[in-house]
C-alpha cells in the first residue's frame, strides 16, 4: 500500500464509519475503484482504532462515568439500579454476540464477504430495513430505557455488520429505531456499543499482523498508521455532526445514497468494469 492509497482511504474510513452506509463497504469499492488491491479486513479493522479514538475522546465524559459507576457497583449493591452502571452491563451483554460469531466466521469475513456482489446487495437491502425502521418507530425511548433484552438485539444487530455492506452503525440504529428509541438516542448507543468490539478486533488484528499471521493482504505498516490518524481527525469532526443532524433529520439521504451505490455496483460488476 503507498501512502496515497492510505490518506485517501484513511479519509473514507473517517468519513464512512459513523454514518449508516458502512465503512468497510467503502473501503472496498473505493480501492476497486481505484484499481488498488483489497486493503483487506485487518487493514478496515486497524483503522477503525483510530475511528474509535474519536469515540473515546468525544464520549470521554460519558464513558469515565459509566466505568467508574459500573466498577463501583461490583461491591456496592445500591449502585447497581444506576442508569451508568446498568449502561456499563448492556455494553458488555451486546458486545457478546459479534464477538463470538467474529470468531467462527473469521475466514469467510476476510475472503467470502468481501465479494463486491454481496457489498452491493447488502447496501440495498439493508437500506430499506433502515428506510422502514425510520419510518415506522416511535422513536420515543431514550438510553434510560434500555433493558437487558434490547441490548442483546442491539448486539445481534451490531453483528450483522460483519458482513461489508450492512454497516455497524446502520445495523445498531435500524434495531434502536425499530425498538422505538429516538434518532440520536439509537445513533448514541451505537457509538458506545461499538466500542469494546472494533477495539478488541483492531488490537487483534496489528497482534496477529506484528506475529505474521494474518492471512490474506499483507499490512504496510506506514501507510496504515498514516490512515488511522487521519480517520481518527476525520471520525472525531463526523460524529459531531451527525448528532447534530439526527436532532432533526432522517436517514433517507442514506438510504437512497446506499441504494445508488448498491445498484450501480452490480452493474459495474455485471458490466466487466470491476472484479468481484
Amino acid at each position: 500500500m503507498g501512502w496515497i492509497e492510505a490518506v485517501v482511504l484513511g479519509l473514507v474510513q473517517g468519513l464512512t464509519e459513523f454514518l449508516p452506509i458502512s465503512s468497510s463497504a467503502h473501503l472496498r469499492v473505493v480501492g476497486a475503484a481505484f484499481g488498488w488491491d483489497d486493503p483487506g479486513a485487518a487493514f478496515t479493522a486497524i483503522t477503525q482504532i483510530g475511528t474509535e479514538i474519536a469515540v473515546l475522546l468525544y464520549f470521554r465524559h460519558d464513558i469515565w462515568r459509566i466505568i467508574r459507576t459500573w466498577v463501583l457497583s461490583l461491591r456496592d449493591r445500591s449502585l447497581r439500579s444506576d442508569p451508568d452502571a446498568r449502561m456499563g452491563w448492556l455494553i458488555i451483554i451486546g458486545s457478546v454476540p459479534i464477538v463470538v460469531l467474529g470468531l467462527l466466521f473469521q475466514d469467510q469475513i476476510e475472503t467470502t464477504f468481501r465479494d463486491l456482489r454481496i457489498i452491493a446487495i447488502a447496501l440495498v437491502v439493508f437500506s430499506l430495513v433502515l428506510f422502514l425502521a425510520d419510518r415506522i418507530g416511535s422513536k420515543q425511548r431514550q438510553l434510560t430505557d434500555l433493558t437487558v433484552k434490547h441490548g442483546v438485539l442491539y448486539g445481534l444487530a451490531q453483528a450483522a455488520a460483519l458482513i461489508p455492506g450492512v454497516s455497524r452503525s446502520g445495523g445498531t440504529i435500524t434495531m434502536g429505531l425499530f425498538l422505538g428509541y429516538s434518532r440520536a438516542a439509537a445513533a448514541r448507543y451505537s457509538f458506545l456499543l461499538a466500542i469494546p468490539a472494533v477495539l478488541g478486533s483492531g488490537f487483534y488484528q496489528a497482534y496477529d499482523a506484528l506475529g505474521g499471521g494474518t492471512e490474506g493482504t499483507p499490512i504496510s505498516w506506514g501507510p496504515t498508521l498514516l490512515a488511522t490518524v487521519i480517520a481518527f481527525g476525520v471520525g472525531l469532526a463526523v460524529i459531531a455532526w451527525l448528532l447534530r443532524y439526527l436532532e432533526r433529520g432522517t436517514f433517507t439521504p442514506f438510504v437512497v445514497y446506499r441504494i445508488v451505490l448498491g445498484l450501480a455496483l452490480l452493474a459495474l460488476v455485471g458490466a466487466g468494469v470491476l472484479t468481484p
